[in-house]
């Protein structure tokens, strides 16, 4: 029993247990490198980043079994037997492989030139609901422009490995004829690190790829302005912002959608969306923004899309502005979205993120490496044809004396060392020789092959002044990448619009404008009233135990601060809020601003043009003039965080309009009056502030009252020319019993 305990005690510790039972401590450094980096370095080289011929593994197997299957000049098949078959060099299961020939596809839509030719219901990119079929309905081929894709893979060009079971050969590389590393898109996370890599258009790359072959100063950005996607929309162009992405491979632009206002039915037709973005999310993007009231002018969203293409329908109320609605569409839904660049690349087994000059400069490199192999390839080939027709050459001199050779040896296995000790020649040149038919000893012949001759020593001399010359073999990859624009056009697909010529959306002038009342209740409770509906009805109703902490005269079209008892500050519009009748309890602020549990609003403030200043009066005797420019965001958050200091229980805040006196009252019985131009503004919101009042210890700061509130008749008593002051005792006449509460002025 005792035993069976002490066992169960140590398997109850951190330690590892080991073979046999036997309890072994490992470091963690030492489990990670064992366990964790192995699995990082495999999943950030042979799974999620690129390498420099544009594919991940899953794509480049794939492809390449497609391609053995004679599926490049062949008739479609079953996706079902491409997946079978890609399984030989990818076990990483059917529904993966039939997920990536579907983004290859042309069906699907995710490339500006795909790779798969596919017939069938694919899916589409720009849908999140519509599914693509099952691998079994759908078929395939390779598309005419893997051409350039697998051009001169059986010439050496690249390397080839074993793949995973040693039962055949796959290709490290694709040699690729155009940089198709630019071209395809591709998204990819692997560990630590991630790629992001947006697509450009063929033809413009592949004529920028031939500028800078010429000349590599040349100005990329001249020919190759900026990204294309298969989806279409239009590019917000930031000429600097997109030097930055071409200079250092990382940085975002806007993409937003195309549209069109048909007036007759008073819709507006979306007929592109941005690349990063579905019709589902902008329907609902847009349902939402609706039923938040934040978006008035439309009856109805539809999604349209059918055969023919994309096509979500915007009904629009009478009298709306189409244009100046979807410039509030593009701010508000993602119908105007940004796309992250991180132009991450597999180089020689290393992860490099790099600008689209140097991206060039790598591929011409490994495309001059690929060119010159298949060059030296040819090369061989025809050195070894025109070794065995010098030594048929030597053979047709005497050609008699080959026959008699060949007819007085006794064996055959003789007539080759014969026919080499005969002429002089080699055994590869004799067994050549002695496979030539009886037929072929003719004039005719004879003279062709010393022709071919002729013409294979002409052809190796040019190989060989190819392969010494980095010139011409830039000037075949320069042929190459002409011949792909020519067979392969690919008109421009993504609009740019200059940033400059955009009309931005102002929320503000959006917004009709007219008087309004606020109210905020103690609990918590808001409300946004109208002048005649005051006038017809000003009791208001509140919850039992419930009243009112201030109400104020405001528009529809300022913005409204909430302060809370957590040290946060929520930033809104009055127009986010429905107007409502005295008669209601009004809208309960800490749900619909997704308060903290527990937190309670102080105030309200209305900030006017932000250019006023709020003052906090801490327990400790200390003030805080803080600017309200110091709240004013230029961006759209809500909740501000750190909106006061937190060393010392807030007792007071106001809105300073203009220097006032106050009064601080402690809670020994001392008064202290000041006026509010002894403190400094500062532009910190979180400041703790300068003493205004000493307290004693175990003493604080009860409250705080404009002076024309209190009843104290000598003020010069109790007046601090200087702060901080200890004040001074209160007496009868100047005492009070009402107490003030935290308000604002």
């Amino acid at each position: 029993m005792a035993k069976k305990k002490q066992q169960k005690k140590n398997y109850d510790n951190p330690d590892v247990v080991g073979l046999h039972g036997q309890i072994m401590e490992q470091p963690i450094s030492e489990t990670l490198e064992i366990n964790f980096m192995p699995y990082a370095m495999s999943v950030i080289m042979s799974r999620a980043i690129p390498e420099i011929d544009g594919f991940k593994p899953s794509h480049r197997k794939l492809l390449y079994t497609m391609y053995k299957m004679g599926l490049l000049t062949g008739t479609r098949t079953k996706s079902a037997n491409i997946v079978g078959q890609t399984m030989r060099l990818n076990p990483h299961g059917d529904a993966a492989i039939y997920e990536t020939m579907v983004r290859l596809s042309s069906g699907y839509g995710a490339l500006l030139t795909p790779f798969v030719e596919s017939k069938g219901n694919f899916g589409k990119v720009f849908s999140r609901d519509m599914a693509y079929a099952a691998s079994r309905y759908t078929e395939a081929k390779l598309s005419p422009i893997c051409a350039e894709i697998f051009k001169d893979i059986d010439k050496d060009t690249i390397d080839f490995v074993d793949n995973y079971d040693s039962t055949t050969k796959e290709p490290l590389l694709l040699p690729t004829a155009f940089p198709n590393v630019l071209v395809s898109a591709n998204t990819g996370i692997a560990v630590g690190m991630a790629s992001q890599i947006c697509g450009f258009n063929l033809n413009e790359v592949c004529d920028t790829t031939i500028k800078y072959l010429k000349d590599p100063e040349h100005d990329i950005i001249s020919t190759m302005p900026a990204p294309d996607f298969p989806t279409g929309g239009e590019i917000v162009y930031d000429r600097a912002e997109m030097e930055n992405i071409y200079r250092t491979g990382r940085g975002s632009f806007k993409v937003r959608a195309r549209w069109r206002f048909l007036e007759k039915e008073n819709i507006i037709e979306i007929y592109e969306l941005p690349y990063t973005t579905t019709c589902e999310a902008v329907i609902d993007k847009v349902a939402e923004l609706i039923k938040l009231g934040k978006i008035k002018e439309i009856n109805d969203m539809r999604d349209e899309t059918d055969l023919s293409g994309l096509r979500l329908a915007i009904d629009l109320k009478r009298k709306v502005d189409p244009e100046k609605l979807m410039q509030k569409l593009y701010k508000m839904s993602p119908l105007e979205d940004s796309f992250s660049c991180n132009f991450n690349i597999l180089v020689g087994g290393n992860p490099k993120v790099m600008g689209v000059r140097e991206i060039l400069e790598e591929w011409t490199a490994w495309r001059m490496e690929s060119v010159r192999r298949r060059v030296f390839f040819e090369l061989s080939k025809k050195k070894d044809k025109l070794h065995l027709l010098k030594g048929l050459e030597r053979i047709l001199l005497d050609i008699d004396k080959a026959i008699d050779i060949i007819r007085n040896t006794e064996l055959e296995s003789e007539v080759v060392p014969n026919l080499m000790m005969g002429f002089g020649i080699d055994e590869i040149q004799a067994e050549y020789v002695a496979e030539i038919k009886l037929r072929n000893i003719n004039r005719e012949y004879i003279l062709k092959r010393t022709r071919e001759t002729t013409e294979l020593e002409r052809d190796i001399e040019d190989l060989e002044d190819i392969l010494n010359s980095r010139r011409r073999i830039k000037g075949i990859i320069v042929d190459e990448l002409k011949a792909v624009i020519k067979k392969y056009p690919s008109p421009r697909r993504t609009g740019i619009i200059y940033a400059d010529d955009i009309e931005q959306f102002d929320e503000a002038e959006q917004v009709e404008d007219y008087p309004v009342t606020l109210f905020l209740s103690e609990g918590g409770y808001f409300k946004k009233i109208l002048p005649a509906s005051l006038r017809m009805n000003s009791e208001q109703k509140y919850k039992d135990g419930d009243d009112l902490k201030l109400s104020f005269e405001s528009s529809n079209n300022r913005e409204i601060l909430f302060l809370t008892d957590m040290h946060q500050m929520y930033k809104c519009r009055v127009s986010d809020f429905e107007e409502v009748k005295a008669s209601v309890l009004g809208i309960y602020l800490p749900t619909v601003l997704e308060m903290d549990e527990g937190e309670n609003i102080i105030t309200m403030i209305d900030p006017g043009d932000y250019s006023r200043n709020l003052l906090f009066m801490f327990e400790n005797g200390k003030a805080a003039r803080v600017e309200l420019g110091a709240y004013e965001t230029k961006t759209n958050r809500k909740k501000l965080i750190n909106a006061y200091s937190d060393k010392s229980p807030l007792v007071d805040v106001r809105v300073l309009d203009e220097e006032k006196d106050l009064v601080c009252y402690s809670s020994d019985g001392r008064a202290l009056l000041f006026n509010t131009s002894l403190l400094a503004p500062k532009a910190s919101r979180n400041v703790q502030g300068v003493q205004v009042m000493n307290i004693k210890a175990k003493r604080v700061l009860e409250r705080v009252a404009a002076l024309e509130e209190t009843h104290i008749q000598n003020q010069s008593r109790y007046r601090a020319r200087t702060i901080p002051g200890v004040g001074a005792i209160l007496k009868p006449e100047d005492k009070e019993e009402q107490q003030l509460s935290l308000i604002e002025d």
